[in-house]
């Protein structure tokens, strides 16, 4: 079985991060410019408390109606998701996959002990899988004994082998 790098190698550290005492609207317009779909949320102690992403940020027009917004202001704590999936940096890039697969999520704070000490996300573990790429090539059980060859064909100009 192939031994797959840690999550540590190819997570994000430097992140931007929010207080759930920042306003919401501030809070959106650093994600546009920074041009990112979410970003944790600490308290004064650096613990993870919660995530901000761009579905949270709709619900400030989606329930607009209902609680006479825009007029009254919100913090980040008003609209952040609570309910975290998180992974420890000890848990490898296969661990992070299936995670991925099975949750829906866009990016997993990797927290060790409650403090946050990076964030990978979907696409980091494609550029770990580009990385590494395949160490074996897999033939399945039935195909024992009769594995494809490929064929040694001859040369041609049309299959520019010439």
């Amino acid at each position: 079985m192939q031994n797959y790098p840690s999550v540590t190698e190819f997570m994000a550290t430097k992140l931007v991060t929010f207080t759930p005492d920042t306003d919401i609207r501030d809070a959106m317009r650093v994600l546009l410019k920074k041009k990112i779909s979410g970003a944790p949320v600490l308290n004064d102690k650096r613990e993870l408390i919660g995530m901000l992403s761009e579905v949270d940020c709709l619900k400030l027009i989606v329930n607009g109606p209902y609680d006479e917004a825009p007029a009254k202001k919100g913090m980040v704590g008003d609209f952040m998701t609570t309910n975290l999936h998180t992974i420890s940096s000890d848990r490898t890039i296969l661990d992070a996959a299936y995670e991925f697969v099975h949750s829906g999520m866009k990016r997993l704070p990797i927290c060790d002990d409650g403090k946050l000490v990076g964030q990978i996300s979907r696409v980091d573990i494609l550029r770990a899988m580009d990385k590494i790429g395949p160490k074996i090539w897999h033939v399945p059980a039935s195909w024992k004994g009769r594995e494809p060859v490929t064929p040694n064909h001859k040369k041609t100009r049309h299959t520019g082998n010439a």
